[in-house]
């Protein structure tokens, strides 16, 4: 590596070695190759004049790229695609004839993207289920751990460590969701010629425009695609552009509210994410713990979303049948959005390996709130044993009052449940009085929902995609 120079963290220290594969220059190039040759085996399945020595002679060489020559007749002829069929032709001469014969540079590079984006998207989708796997396990080993609920950051009535899981997955159920839409419903962009008419390859079949449709078809089917476009310019729509970045914005927001979840849990020391035995949480603080996963995740996640906007532009802003002012935006956002997404779902799984739960500060928190939480059932429980109940609501907003003091004033230990045990008009045991307020008593059907969440939408995700579980999770750095 030359120190001198410029290298992006995405490849330096986030993304996966398949990832940055499936946007690396190898694999961009070879799939050029790979097009050409396709286009040229549909050519002569439909009647043209090209020969299976010409086509063996592309297929051998496919891998096998001279980057030093595409670069330098590229500094010359100023055109990528141009450059390349010079090398591809260079190194398979009988071909060079036929080599992108009929089409345009966008046949190439457009279809090429497309490739990138369907099995970039396959990437992401191996690694969010190997999360909805681990979140799963996790929510169901914690399913009745009762804990403080919060709206506004202030507690409310309780809910349970995995129910609250429950909920980072199913934002990410909804962004599966998105996802395998986008995969199902993603166009190649095919044969289409300069402008999209198909022109060229009119004149390549005299006019036949069965042959030319067939021609869209068979390379589309050789290329793995379903669906293809009917029509374009000379690009395919770059509004796929924006609705991919769309999906790659959601899964950032996700993962972005999971770690602001996390990072306050971190700070009330309920939860706690891994920390290696090695790890530095601060240079000047010896004992911090600083919860750097999550921050890395909020950190990309920010840098994801804020790409969206890049990609609709793009889309709104190309004219007629195409603009070039797309190019060089595409070769940033959409390959650093995948490298982006992709490192922070690297990080989230090496989360959820090591997450820490720390039942007694749970515990201690919930016992510090319960008491005002749990004074209607015990208002419910004295009227039942002959109470007045007005009178035990009166009696119960005083003792609140008092115990609140205790805590907010004297920063002192809430003592509600010591003072409803020494009014004697209660006549409540302190037993008794536990036994009414234990916390299980009050997470309603946190346990229930979370094992039908888990039963009904989870497990049969897990039980579609059980070939793409088993995913290494080990951070760069």
């Amino acid at each position: 590596m030359d120190r001198n120079i410029y290298s992006n963290p995405l490849a330096e220290r986030y993304s996966s070695k398949e990832m940055l594969a499936n946007f690396s220059p190898k694999n961009k190039f070879s799939t050029w190759r790979k097009l050409w040759i396709a286009l040229a085996e549909g050519e002569k399945d439909l009647g043209l004049n090209i020969t299976e020595e010409q086509l063996e002679e592309m297929r051998k060489v496919v891998g096998d790229i001279n980057f030093e020559m595409a670069e330098a007749q590229e500094k010359k002829v100023r055109h990528d695609v141009m450059a390349h069929v010079h090398t591809f032709g260079t190194q398979a001469p009988k071909a060079m004839p036929i080599i992108h014969l009929g089409a345009t540079s966008a046949y190439v590079g457009d279809n090429t993207d497309l490739i990138q984006i369907r099995d970039g998207l396959e990437i992401l989708k191996k690694k969010i289920i190997n999360i909805l796997d681990a979140m799963s396990k996790f929510a169901m080993e914690y399913k009745e751990l009762p804990t403080l609920g919060f709206t506004h950051f202030q507690a409310a009535q309780l809910t349970t460590v995995g129910k609250r899981t429950t909920l980072w997955m199913q934002s990410l159920v909804l962004d599966l969701e998105e996802l395998e839409f986008r995969l199902e419903t993603l166009r190649f962009r095919g044969v289409k010629g300069t402008t999209g008419t198909q022109a060229s390859f009119k004149d390549l079949f005299n006019g036949d425009f069965g042959k030319t449709q067939k021609l869209d078809e068979l390379v589309t089917e050789k290329m793995e695609f379903k669906k293809r476009f009917t029509v374009t310019g000379q690009t395919y729509d770059r509004k796929i552009d924006s609705q991919i970045s769309n999906l790659l914005s959601g899964i950032a927001q996700t993962a972005h509210k999971f770690t602001n979840d996390l990072r306050l849990l971190q700070h009330l020391k309920e939860l706690e994410e891994p920390f290696e035995k090695n790890q530095i949480g601060s240079s000047a603080m010896a004992y911090k713990r600083n919860p750097m996963r999550s921050e890395r995740i909020s950190s990309l996640a920010k840098f994801v979303i804020s790409l969206q906007q890049s990609t609709a532009m793009v889309a709104s802003t190309q004219w007629f049948e195409r603009t070039l002012d797309d190019s060089a935006n595409k070769r940033l956002a959409l390959p650093q959005g995948f490298l982006a997404v992709d490192a922070i779902l690297i990080v989230w799984k090496n989360i959820m390996e090591g997450l820490v739960v720390y039942p007694k500060m749970i515990e201690k928190h919930v016992m510090a709130e319960l008491p005002f939480m749990a004074t209607e059932y015990i208002i419910m429980e004295c009227v039942k044993n002959g109470g007045d109940r007005q009178e035990l609501h009166e009696r119960i907003r005083l003792h609140s009052m008092e115990a609140g003091k205790q805590v907010k004033i004297e920063g002192k230990d809430n003592d509600l449940l010591e003072r409803i045990v020494g009014d004697e008009y209660f006549n409540l045991d302190k037993e008794k009085l536990m036994s009414i307020i234990a916390p299980k008593n009050f997470i309603g059907f946190a346990k229930e929902q979370t094992e039908a969440f888990i039963k009904n939408e989870i497990n049969p995700i897990i039980e579609k995609n059980r070939d793409c579980l088993g995913m290494d999770a080990d951070l760069k750095v």
